[in-house]
């Protein structure tokens, strides 16, 4: 059996944040840049507090089995909160969407090479 990889995207938005707060988030907007953004283990946050008060957590998770991505989003919702609430950063609107990476079909030139051997 493989190993199953799983992104899961864990949207949300800030939520009665105070002038200090805000001005945190600023302070480290250049570290949570979207065109920096990855999936990772441990989640990766995107914002432009500056645009709107929206944000992205990137999550990457594994499993050995297309159902072990039920839990695998609980457990990306779950960091994200708390990566929130150990700010006092308050939240709404958070909703997620996972991407079983096995379920994903592979673009016309990942099927070329497949086919080649070399993948």
């Amino acid at each position: 059996m493989s190993t199953r990889i799983f992104r899961i995207t864990v949207r949300g938005v800030f939520d009665g944040l105070d002038a200090d707060q805000r001005a945190e988030l600023l302070a480290r907007a250049a570290d949570h840049d979207v065109l920096r953004s990855a999936f990772t283990r441990e989640g990766h946050l995107a914002y432009d507090i500056a645009a709107r008060d929206a944000f992205t957590f990137r999550f990457e998770e594994s499993g050995d089995a297309e159902e072990d991505i039920v839990p695998a989003t609980a457990r990306a919702e779950a960091a994200a909160k708390a990566w929130l609430s150990e700010r006092g950063y308050g939240y709404k609107n958070l909703r997620s969407q996972a991407t079983d990476l096995a379920q994903t079909p592979l673009a016309k030139r990942q099927r070329r090479a497949v086919a080649r051997g070399e993948g």
